[in-house]
């Protein structure tokens, strides 16, 4: 009986958390032997070399958090604006956000990379883009909240400012509720 591969699928995981944390140079087929508790031989058995591993990589980040997203956004239901705060918890999960800050990240040096990221963001932004237009009629109105929305959960990330005594939490979900047009009660609310 022959030895058990292990399967790309590890392959393919153990880069994105290299990835994650510590950008697309800790994606190294040695490390992630050595990671997987194995030798990198197999990995030449799924993988043409490291730039194939990479783009299989690329494929699975723009699945789970794209395709994924928007399929569990439908089957889960709920008003437009519970699609989109749903949206946005699942896109930036503990999993997907390391992930996709190192995409953009890698991105700021590989065209390739840039050109896919745009196509990512391009279709998270027709997502709020059709979401926001349900309950706002003015188009150029839709563009600027999507875009705010959008910039804010990402930038938030990278923002070191503190909130005169509020939470960062806080003043998120008060952001969320100007751009979702959710009335606001005053303080406490």
């Amino acid at each position: 009986m022959g030895a058990l591969r292990t399967p790309p699928e590890k392959w393919v995981e153990q880069g994105l958390r290299a990835l994650a944390e510590g950008g697309v140079d800790a994606v190294r087929v040695e490390a992630l032997a050595k990671a997987l508790g194995v030798t990198k031989g197999g990995f030449y058995g799924y993988f043409a070399d490291r730039d194939a591993l990479l783009e299989q990589m690329l494929d699975t980040w723009e699945r789970e958090s794209v395709d994924d997203v928007l399929d569990r956004v439908e089957r889960e239901g709920g008003d437009e604006r519970e699609k989109i705060r749903l949206a946005g918890q699942l896109t930036l999960s503990e999993r997907l956000l390391p992930i996709d800050l190192a995409i953009r990240d890698w991105a700021r040096r590989d065209e390739a990379v840039a050109e896919r990221l745009r196509r990512v963001d391009n279709r998270r932004m027709g997502l709020l883009r059709e979401k926001i237009g349900s309950f706002c009629p003015d188009p150029d109105e839709v563009e600027a909240r999507a875009l705010l929305a959008f910039c804010a959960a990402i930038g938030h990330h990278f923002l070191a400012a503190d909130h005169g005594g509020r939470l960062r939490s806080e003043v998120l979900g008060r952001a969320s509720d100007l751009l979702l047009d959710i009335p606001h009660d005053g303080p406490g609310h």
